[in-house]
């Protein structure tokens, strides 16, 4: 591993060089247990806390099947489903990993009594496997977490649609918080030149998960001159949906939770911000009821923001809290576009709001690949910058996890894996000298 690790950080790329290193027999992993899977029973799911659950293991490197890369990763990230991963919430996934296991000789690899986790990586392409011709050993690369088998004709117009579609890291086995990683190379990427590992680990999965939801004509199509509506415009999703929205010719409405947080927002270049904190909404009386009255309290505070429009578009993510309140906003004939339900899965509306006015509700998950490439070349084009504010050892990922469950950090955290320190990476100086501080706008925020 100290050999890969000399070769990557010495700037060689030659194919022959990556060829000729040994592949290690073990490498260095964060995962959970098969066997730990009922270790938080009874808790709440605030009290469930990762870094009991997730482990920093040696585990052995598999095979490679065909259609498949394995990579040297040198920094990953983390998201929430490594957070729902951590703590088995919804369910545990290693039932995802049993009934992939059960699909082909190949994927038997992937049901093993512990789970590589981890959605992002930005590194080296070691090895490919049998069938690959796009891809070298030495390149460097980025990759989405989208893996499909394309053997089902409904994959083939939108790959998001195959019945076998699956998020790698989270529903598959050999995830990018590791040493490293087993992909399909029809998850891989240009790593953008310009950041360094860390930067470039951590915007695939939320930044491609944005572009669907926020621009892609599967998702909302936002067009020029749209009001948007987005939650949590600072966060790990919601920093990039802002950042669309601005660079697409639209008007993001910020919803934040702390005059920090709005301050981001407007420093990214938003000038309609809604401190949550500071308006005190309280869009549930109690657990079971709604109120309607904080609803109506919330389109006057974005009326009066953008001169009496109701938002186009509202960029949903956290669910059950919100829900509501985003259908009653939204102009009529508008669209909510959600996701991920980070509150809470169980979404309740006032169906009046949605169908009188002709509303429309698109659920979106994550991308195919080609709106994947569209959203990394926006960032290897620096249209779009990462939202990194702090970057983990992998030693730490367990803090990493937990900072992110309780909602402590800000954009998006990184975590070195290969990469022996911060900062590493970069090969078009130039351009980064341009963007350094659109780059920097998150960092230690």
């Amino acid at each position: 591993m100290t050999a890969l690790q000399d070769a990557i950080v010495s700037g060689d790329r030659t194919e022959a060089t990556y060829s000729a290193l040994p592949v290690p027999e073990f490498y260095r992993a964060v995962t959970v247990h098969a066997d730990e899977t009922e270790m938080f029973a009874g808790l709440a799911t605030k009290d469930k806390d990762p870094r009991r659950s997730l482990h920093l293991d040696e585990v052995p490197v598999p095979r490679l099947a065909p259609g498949e890369a394995l990579v040297a990763v040198m920094a990953s990230s983390i998201n929430y489903n490594t957070v729902w991963t951590s703590i088995f919430e919804p369910m545990s996934t290693f039932g995802f990993l049993q009934r992939y296991g059960r699909l082909s000789e190949d994927t038997k690899r992937h049901d093993l009594p512990y789970h590589v986790v981890g959605s992002d990586l930005a590194g080296v392409v070691l090895r490919t496997g049998p069938g690959v011709h796009l891809w070298k050993a030495g390149q460097e690369v980025v990759a989405h977490c989208l893996s499909v088998e394309l053997e089902h004709h409904d994959g083939h117009n939108d790959t998001m649609l195959d019945p076998e579609q699956r998020i790698w890291g989270f529903e598959t086995n050999f995830g990018g918080l590791a040493q490293l990683a087993i992909v399909k190379t029809n998850q891989l990427m240009p790593k953008p030149e310009h950041l360094t590992w860390e930067e470039a680990a951590s915007p695939g999965l939320v930044n491609s998960t944005a572009y669907r939801q926020l621009i892609s004509r599967n998702g909302a199509g936002m067009k020029l001159g749209d009001r948007v509506l987005i939650w949590g415009a600072s966060g790990g999703l919601g920093s990039y949906a802002t950042q669309m929205a601005l660079a697409g010719g639209a008007t993001p409405i910020c919803v934040v939770s702390s005059p920090e947080k709005a301050e981001i927002c407007r420093r990214m270049g938003a000038d309609l911000v809604i401190d949550r904190s500071a308006e005190g909404y309280r869009f549930w009386s109690d657990e079971h009821t709604q109120d309607p009255r904080e609803w109506k309290r919330l389109g006057a505070k974005i009326r009066e923001l953008t001169n009496g429009h109701d938002p186009d578009i509202v960029f949903e993510h956290p669910g059950r809290e919100t829900f509501g309140a985003s259908v009653y906003v939204t102009r009529k004939g508008g669209t909510i576009v959600t996701c991920a339900s980070t509150s809470g899965y169980l979404h309740e509306f006032d169906n009046r709001y949605l169908w009188m006015n002709l509303k429309r509700i698109i659920g979106s998950h994550f991308a195919n690949y080609r709106e994947a490439w569209e959203a990394n070349s926006l960032i290897r084009r620096g249209l779009i910058h990462p939202t990194l504010s702090r970057t983990y050892t992998m030693d730490e990922v367990g803090q990493a996890a937990y900072d992110v469950h309780r909602n402590r950090h800000q954009g998006k955290v990184g975590v070195l894996t290969l990469a022996p320190e911060p900062g590493l990476g970069v090969t078009r100086p130039e351009l980064r000298a341009e963007l350094e501080q659109e780059i920097n706008r998150f960092r230690n925020v």
